[in-house]
């Protein structure tokens, strides 16, 4: 069953369109990037494929993209919106995995453990901005403090699989030739049925460790 509330917070009104599990074990509130909403397509292919895995989808759009906004406002005003909206998603008593994709996964990552957060799903972290590599975002994805799985583009300029810590104490999904957007160049060995399939097994294969 699919729903869309809206939930009141200190910095505007957030939207959460959720796509729930008939007998759901986790619940995966996942946010967008400063980029984009939750059209996106990894976003998606979660909300259509994890209920069928007993986990329940909330797409969270932060109040400044509710509002129209173009531009996403700073860290800290990202961090309260989520802060604010986090009762509505934990309210039915069902363990809940802080998501988000770029930007999104960095608030996850920076509110986990004080929001109770069971995990953290990281998808396209920023590692770093594109050719900055000494712009370090590291200590915000090994400080989340829970169960963490990264999901991130073999070609992401904002920072490839290799280039994270070797001994981070976290999951590293691969995907193949993807960019920042999980997109795949036409010459690709692999296009975007199987790239989103590499992401969607990642996590269903991922959930259970959790258990």
């Amino acid at each position: 069953m699919n729903r869309t509330e809206t939930v009141s917070t200190g910095v505007g009104d957030a939207r959460v369109t959720w796509h729930e599990a008939e007998d759901p074990e986790f619940v995966l509130a996942v946010g967008h990037g400063a980029g984009g909403g939750i059209e996106a397509r990894d976003l998606q292919a979660l909300a259509r494929v994890l209920p069928g895995h007993g986990v329940s989808v909330a797409l969270v759009e932060q109040p400044w993209r509710v509002a129209g906004k173009k531009v996403a406002p700073a860290p800290k005003t990202l961090d309260a919106g989520w802060r604010d909206l986090w009762p509505a998603l934990a309210k039915d008593g069902l363990a809940v995995i802080a998501g988000g994709r770029s930007a999104g996964a960095r608030v996850a990552c920076r509110t986990a453990g004080e929001l109770g957060a069971v995990a953290v799903l990281a998808l396209s972290f920023p590692l770093h901005p594109p050719g900055r590599p000494e712009k370090s975002r590291a200590d915000e994805l090994l400080g989340a403090g829970v169960p963490t799985l990264v999901v991130q583009g073999g070609n992401d300029p904002f920072g490839r699989p290799g280039e994270f810590p070797a001994a981070g104490g976290f999951r590293l999904v691969e995907v193949p030739c993807a960019d920042h957007g999980f997109a795949v160049p036409k010459r690709a060995p692999v296009g975007e049925t199987e790239t989103l399939s590499v992401i969607t097994g990642g996590v269903v294969a991922w959930v259970p460790s959790l258990l």
